[in-house]
């Protein structure tokens, strides 16, 4: 028995498509950036003091499983096959070995973010005595850490030349700062924009269920890690996540992880959000919020504080990673 397709007819209604839907009603909630505030909620949240040590205590007991039976297994083999106990015991050292470099890595990844907040200290501690001398320090310990840079060995070379003609400590800090940190700002702001243009890509196309909460957290902890690297506190797995929750925990705690009607605006171009679908307005809105956290993340990573070059401005930088992306109300 063959079956025919079925052919419903409409009987005259117009098809449904993106142009014919009815447009939001007037009093419909405005998006809110439901995405970046769940993951900003989810990197900043702290368990417990009973859930740490409930963590803690269950790595180590395991750890000590592992351990022992690890160890009993390599024994017994050895009393049943010597070659393939040895041929054990060489795969548990290099576990072990790598263990320990895993380790190492991440220790130095903790040491570089160190120096850059070792410089910005000892850069706001010079402007604040006004001191010369601390300042060619802190320019000193700038140059060097960024000395192994190919692409900045220009702008090293001109600030060699020139830090010798200034005589006063915020002057020298704003010369070091124009000569060596605007490309890499230039770098980051790029970075910061990708990042933007990718979650809101995401929030606005992609239907599934915390598919744009995954997205969101994903994005930003590839954004900040990437900031780091930049401004060249390469960071492990650990770091950065830890430098994800700082930087989390500053926006949380200041109330910048909101949506306002100013940055709504100066992004939606005035209409966009009440114009375009629910989804589209989610995603320009988690934009803006990911490239709030890519300025916020700019300003913990970079190693001098904004004087002489100008702040990123949020609006700028998701006009800029949205353009063409959304169209315009």
């Amino acid at each position: 028995m063959t079956r025919s397709p079925i052919l419903i007819d409409l009987e005259g209604e117009a098809a449904v498509s993106p142009a014919t839907a009815p447009p939001l009603p007037d009093d419909a909630p405005p998006p809110e950036g439901r995405a970046m505030r769940n993951a900003a909620a989810l990197a900043t949240a702290r368990p417990s003091w009973a859930a740490r040590w409930f963590w803690r205590a269950l790595v180590a007991l395991l750890g000590l499983v592992m351990s022992l039976a690890a160890w009993d297994y390599v024994t017994a083999l050895f009393a049943r096959q010597p070659v393939l106990g040895a041929l054990a015991l060489a795969l548990v050292g290099g576990l072990v070995l790598t263990a320990l470099g895993l380790a190492l890595r991440e220790w130095a990844a903790f040491r570089r973010l160190g120096r850059l907040d070792a410089i910005r200290r000892g850069a706001e501690a010079a402007l604040h005595a006004e001191d010369t001398r601390a300042a060619r320090i802190v320019v000193a310990r700038l140059a060097a850490l960024y000395g192994g840079r190919p692409e900045l060995r220009w702008h090293l070379a001109r600030l060699a030349e020139r830090q010798d003609d200034v005589f006063d400590a915020a002057a020298l800090l704003d010369l070091a700062e124009a000569e060596v940190l605007a490309p890499l700002d230039a770098e980051a702001r790029r970075a910061v924009e990708g990042a933007a243009r990718q979650v809101a890509t995401v929030t606005a196309f992609v239907p599934l269920a915390l598919a744009d909460v995954a997205a969101a957290l994903l994005g930003n902890l590839r954004m900040i890690r990437r900031i780091a690297e930049i401004y060249g506190g390469r960071s492990g797995t650990l770091g950065s996540w830890r430098l994800t929750r700082t930087v989390l925990a500053h926006l949380v705690a200041t109330g910048a992880v909101a949506v306002g009607d100013d940055l709504i605006s100066s992004v939606a171009g005035g209409g966009l959000v009440s114009k375009v679908s629910r989804r589209f307005g989610e995603g320009v809105v988690n934009g803006a919020l990911t490239a709030r956290v890519g300025v916020a993340a700019i300003e913990v990573c970079r190693p001098l504080g904004f004087r002489a070059l100008p702040r990123p401005r949020v609006s700028a930088l998701v006009s800029r990673a949205l353009a063409g992306l959304f169209g315009r109300g």
